[in-house]
């Protein structure tokens, strides 16, 4: 199956495969810098089990007051990863790193993305640092946010899942005491810097994301990765640190590249959807309102809201890069309800990113931004394409591996939930196994959201094609 998903990069115009001699362009040695030492403080970071790509170290402590300063401690892949060098045209190239469930495709050599500019566990890096202050209400003092390079140590690399049920009270505790005491430090934090959002209207889904299981190079099975408190804790302190990197240029007076969902894509079958629940959303698109029946629908109907979430998120459209021009107004980003965010936390893993640690190590030391607009401006939308791509690509692996798993069960018939209704064809996700398809029977009327029963009508695994025919 490697030798399927780097075919099927290659269709979408990816480059699966390092250039000769890329690796040995790779400086040596790490550069020597005169930066913070700040390997003496509680560093920890929470990712997936196995996981060694590592962009991001935590700490909190607490101020006089109440507030909460938190230092987001981001790998510096900039020290090693110049601009125009040869690893930084092969990553400009991909602009991305692709999970394929059966390889993890590097936007970096991993050389460097899962030992030298990784933060793991026990060992000195650089890091650039984001020093934030969040109050009582959840505000963000920006007076407060600092930008600079340090050398750091991460003192625990922690699993999500494990931290997540200590967090929920029922799993067991953390090593130590101090590092428990920075988790719930943390903890705190992250539910001041949500509440505030979603007060403000971000949107709290919980999406369904299916990944192949393999063994012995066979798909087995097909599991979700679920929501829980650990991972919301690393997702609000790192949009609040993406807002704050974007306010610190904007405040600099720099352009940089933000990334946005401007406008829903199909309001109109979401009031729809809401209208079938009993709740009447406005005619025009408002992310306040869409929360608070979002949050309501969380509370009457657990057990269907990841549907529901899944049916929304396709309705809402996907993000983009766009060009912010210093000095102009910020555009909106819809989901999250704010209008000030940028990808600037996983350098390892996103080509935006590595720009935006560019402009801000640029824009922290006063020197000239390493980007024209005209530069950016480009990039954006080379970004946004690649994106684009890259989705494409996830989801055809996700399908050859539903495809490989699904065969045997021709003629079965399944529970599931339109995905998607457009002149390209009607696709729907199984409810149990997760897999997604198209329906090529009795598809007419079929709308994003319609709960339907369809039955196995064939399979293709090398195409990733699964097609189902709707039962009426």
């Amino acid at each position: 199956m490697v030798e399927l998903a780097r075919q099927v990069l290659r269709d979408h115009g990816f480059e699966p495969d390092l250039p000769p001699g890329i690796v040995e362009s790779i400086p040596p040695t790490d550069p020597v810098s005169n930066v913070r030492d700040l390997r003496g403080l509680a560093w920890s970071s929470i990712d997936n089990d196995d996981s060694r790509d590592l962009d991001q170290v935590e700490v909190a402590e607490s101020l006089p007051g109440g507030s909460i300063r938190i230092l987001v401690g981001i790998a510096d892949v900039d020290a090693l990863v110049p601009k125009d060098s040869e690893v930084d045209r092969f990553a400009r190239l991909n602009t991305v790193t692709l999970y394929t469930g059966v390889h993890t495709f590097a936007m970096l050599p991993p050389v460097l993305s899962t030992d030298r500019t990784s933060l793991l566990e026990g060992v000195d890096r650089l890091a650039v640092i984001t020093e934030i202050v969040v109050g009582l209400d959840g505000e963000l003092d920006d007076a407060q946010t600092r930008i600079y390079p340090a050398r750091v140590t991460n003192k625990a690399k922690l699993v999500y899942e494990r931290v997540g049920a200590w967090l929920e009270g029922h799993g067991s505790p953390p090593p130590s005491a101090e590092l428990a005491a920075q988790l719930e430090l943390q903890d705190e934090a992250a539910q001041r810097l949500r509440k505030l959002r979603h007060a403000h209207g971000a949107l709290d889904l919980a999406t369904i994301e299916a990944h192949a299981v393999v063994k012995g190079g066979t798909v087995v099975d097909l599991e979700i990765q679920e929501q829980n408190r650990a991972r919301q804790v690393i997702e609000d302190i790192m949009v609040a640190a993406n807002g704050a990197t974007a306010r610190y240029l904007e405040a600099r007076k720099r352009s940089s590249i933000r990334r946005v969902v401007v406008k829903p894509k199909r309001w109109n079958r979401i009031v729809e959807l809401a209208a079938g629940l009993g709740t009447q959303l406005p005619a025009e698109p408002s992310a306040s309102a869409l929360s608070d029946f979002v949050a309501a629908r969380r509370k009457a109907d657990p057990t269907r809201f990841a549907d529901l979430s899944l049916s929304i998120v396709k309705l809402l459209g996907p993000g983009m890069y766009v060009l912010q021009r210093a000095g102009e107004p910020d555009v909106e980003h819809f989901g999250l309800a704010v209008q000030d965010y940028q990808h600037s936390t996983a350098p390892n893993r996103r080509y935006p990113d590595l720009i935006a640690q560019r402009l801000l190590k640029s824009a922290a030391k006063d020197e000239p931004p390493p980007y024209s607009d005209e530069e950016l401006l480009a990039l954006a939308a080379h970004c946004t394409q690649r994106e684009d791509a890259a989705r494409k690509v996830e989801r055809t692996m996700r399908k050859i591996a539903a495809a490989i798993m699904l065969s045997s069960h021709i003629g079965q018939t399944f529970d599931a939930i339109v995905t998607g209704a457009s002149d390209k064809g009607t696709f729907v996700r199984l409810l149990r196994p997760p897999a997604e398809g198209r329906v090529v029977h009795n598809q007419q009327g079929l709308d994003v959201g319609d709960a339907v029963k369809v039955r196995l009508v064939s399979t293709e695994p090398t195409r990733g094609f699964v097609d189902f025919e709707a039962i009426r």
